[in-house]
């Protein structure tokens, strides 16, 4: 083999490589995993066992890249005719729609078993639910057909934190819906933002966001509504410590604090001047805002370690 053969085809394992990763959404992974973590940090109240915590990483990066896959061979149409995923794998001809379904089926199948094998079954049935209730109920079903989508839907991306919760604790308690919750009411305002800013490519595809069916402006006053009750429901780990009942401690309300406040600015603030660029602002901050809220539960529980 001429060493211009080698070079062309460790090209294309490269690029079939890129392809194959970019099905499964690698930002939108690391975010849901470490969602996961945290959950597994604060139900262990610091550093969980890793014989727990690796393979559940590893079940949640396959489970979460699976879903993707899949949800982007069922969308595949869609996705050719906007212009923001257009040049997605499967529309752009990198990876034939048979091969993507087989991939990201694998993958599920995987994370299913790693859980049941590794950590506990019940870790492994709420993965199994998760990825059936994105790529059944929110893809299949509501993102074509009602203007809710994103609020039933946004459920799928809160189940990592009940799998986390899971696999330390081996069952779930109110906590853990707690952590549901805020990601469930997060969701919303984070994907309405991100609608407003590619509002011709879901009209041009028929997709019923929030934006195309019922308007920008309502559309921004729902982000607020939304961000307000998330706010109020990040708070109350501090009320219940003020109840003398320890999830999560000081440094998490401060944080939660900071940050929801942070977030209720950028949403009305989003109203008061409704442009794209303030959009998109919205946008990025609602996606920070989770991270850093969930960092500081991680931060919140080692600092009880170390003092």
């Amino acid at each position: 083999m001429t060493s211009s053969t080698l070079q062309s085809t460790e090209t294309s394992l490269t690029n079939t490589l890129r392809s194959y990763c970019d099905l499964m959404k690698f930002r939108i992974v690391i975010l849901l995993v470490f969602t996961t973590v945290t959950a597994m940090v604060v139900a262990a109240q610091g550093i969980p066992d890793f014989r727990l915590l690796i393979p559940t990483i590893i079940a949640g990066v396959f489970a979460a890249g699976g879903a993707s896959a899949m949800n982007q061979y069922i969308d595949r149409d869609m996705d050719g005719k906007m212009h923001r995923t257009s040049r997605r794998p499967i529309p752009s001809g990198r990876v034939e729609p048979i091969n993507a379904l087989l991939f990201g089926s694998a993958l599920i199948a995987w994370s299913v078993l790693i859980l049941g094998v590794f950590v506990n079954w019940l870790a492994a049935l709420l993965t199994l639910i998760g990825a059936v209730y994105y790529v059944g109920l929110y893809t299949l079903i509501l993102k074509r057909n009602t203007v809710i989508n994103i609020v039933i839907g946004g459920g799928a991306g809160a189940i990592p934190v009940l799998v986390g919760w899971a696999a330390v604790a081996g069952s779930l308690s109110i906590e853990a819906w707690l952590l549901f919750a805020i990601v469930f009411y997060w969701t919303p305002p984070h994907s309405w933002a991100l609608a407003i800013l590619v509002n011709r490519d879901y009209a041009a595809a028929g997709v019923p966001m929030m934006p195309v069916a019922r308007g920008e402006d309502t559309t921004r006053l729902q982000i607020l509504l939304y961000s307000v009750q998330l706010v109020a429901i990040t708070l109350i780990p501090g009320i219940a410590l003020l109840l003398g009942v320890e999830m999560l401690g000081l440094f998490y309300l401060l944080a939660a604090l900071l940050l929801g406040g942070g977030l209720i600015y950028m949403a009305v603030w989003l109203i008061r001047e409704p442009t794209k660029a303030l959009a998109r602002a919205t946008y990025k901050y609602s996606s920070l805002y989770l991270a850093l809220l969930f960092l500081a539960m991680i931060v919140d529980r080692l600092l009880v370690i170390i003092f």
